[in-house]
């Protein structure tokens, strides 16, 4: 296969998977159910609408289904740790002891959710080469090399040690 039809192929399948996003955000937030198992359902609904009007093969929807459900979980693992950068620069002070006492119980119940969705989550965020992902930053597990990544894309080798193994962040 020539260089241009690979490069061709690499758009197609690029497009093909910004449509799968599109389609699972469309989906979900016309749901009235929100949370992970509504989350699985819609990704698998999403996978099945696009194979049956033939915009993507079986094998490929349940690729984009994965890489999707890494994406979100990344995301989520991401907001948890923003979640706890917000409390070490949160200032007490500025709250009455009622509201302080109400965000507190708040924050603790989301961040335990939070902290069991990352421990779960974070063996299955590995990015492999040649998987397609959405923008952002890999970065490398064998050498820490970052790569930039500004639109969806294959995730390529390390250019630094080769490596094929990524963690990613937005």
């Amino acid at each position: 296969m020539s260089e241009s039809n690979t490069d061709d192929l690499k758009a197609k399948i690029e497009s093909q998977y910004d449509r799968f996003a599109e389609k699972f955000t469309a989906l979900y937030e016309s749901s009235q159910e929100k949370g992970r198992e509504a989350m699985e359902r819609t990704l698998e609904r999403t996978r099945e609408q696009l194979t049956a009007a033939g915009e993507m093969s079986a094998e490929q929807g349940e690729k984009f289904k994965a890489y999707l459900k890494r994406d979100l979980e990344q995301s989520l693992d991401d907001m948890h740790r923003l979640g706890e950068e917000a409390r070490e620069r949160f200032n007490p002070s500025r709250l009455s002891a009622g509201a302080l006492a109400s965000l507190s119980m708040l924050l603790q119940s989301a961040g335990k959710g939070l902290d069991f969705l990352s421990r779960k989550t974070q063996e299955a965020l590995t990015y492999h080469t040649g998987e397609v992902t959405s923008a952002g930053t890999l970065t490398c597990i064998k050498c820490n090399r970052e790569v930039h990544m500004t639109k969806t894309g294959h995730v390529p080798p390390c250019p630094a040690c080769h490596g094929t193994e990524f963690r990613k962040s937005y």
